[in-house]
């Protein structure tokens, strides 16, 4: 997908992983203070990736699909917020999942996230839960 002043690609775990870990490392463990022992979980090579990048190649967003269908580790650099980097890593991955047999898109939203998510058809479902000491809720959309 392709917007004026981004694109979001596919990206390879060995080929991209530099930029796959810079923009987890921004958001996640420097902005959110996750340790990076909880961040880096030893599933990304059987994951399926996706970059923003700008005209210049620079990464803005990323995220993955797990093999199970969960949508994960969705992070835009804070100076890309609010340009549509977010939504568009999103739309990606629901159509990767669809194209990829799953019923349903699930993904674990940190709270302050759940509008972000439901404006995109998520529901919340279940409890609030602690991850990595901020507060979640698991969402899901039904792709069929």
């Amino acid at each position: 997908m392709t917007h004026a002043w981004f694109k979001v690609r596919e990206a390879d775990w060995e080929r991209d992983g530099e930029a796959l870990r810079h923009v987890r490392i921004a958001v996640f463990c420097i902005e959110q203070d996750v340790p990076s022992e909880l961040e880096w979980d030893g599933i990304d090579g059987r994951c399926e990736h996706a970059l923003a990048v700008d005209a210049g190649g620079r990464a803005s967003g990323c995220g993955r699909l797990l093999p199970d269908g969960h949508i994960g580790r969705m992070a835009v650099l804070r100076e890309w917020r609010d340009r549509g980097v977010g939504g568009a890593l999103l739309e990606h991955f629901i159509a990767l999942a669809r194209e990829r047999g799953h019923a349903v898109a699930r993904l674990n939203a940190q709270t302050r996230a759940i509008p972000f998510y439901e404006a995109h058809g998520f529901a919340a479902t279940g409890d609030e839960f602690d991850d990595a000491g901020i507060p979640h809720r698991a969402m899901s959309l039904a792709l069929r």
